[in-house]
């Protein structure tokens, strides 16, 4: 298993940016995901929506997208994709 991102540099919309923490995780997640996007179900973290939450304020536009699912605890779930133009210049591992 690789390891995970801890410190992530990019350009969002032309702009050099450095994220660390769970918010480099979560920006390197989006990014590799492209426009399929990633939910909390596909990629287990405690708290996707805060991480995302603190990326848009930083100025990182992310869409949030509604999906129904089903099973033994029918809902909707979040599907967080990246709108911001975002190029992944350097990533540290842990």
């Amino acid at each position: 298993m690789p390891a995970e991102v801890i410190e992530l540099t990019a350009k969002i919309n032309g702009r050099k940016r450095k994220f660390q923490g769970r918010e480099a995780w979560t920006l390197d997640k989006l990014a590799k995901a492209g426009e399929s996007g990633v939910t909390p179900i596909e990629r287990p973290a405690p708290r996707w929506s805060h991480y995302v939450y603190s990326l848009r304020g930083q100025g990182v536009e992310i869409e949030t997208i509604r999906e129904k699912h089903k099973g033994p605890y029918p809902g909707t779930h979040a599907r967080y994709r990246l709108a911001s133009k975002v190029e992944v210049l350097e990533r540290r591992s842990a």
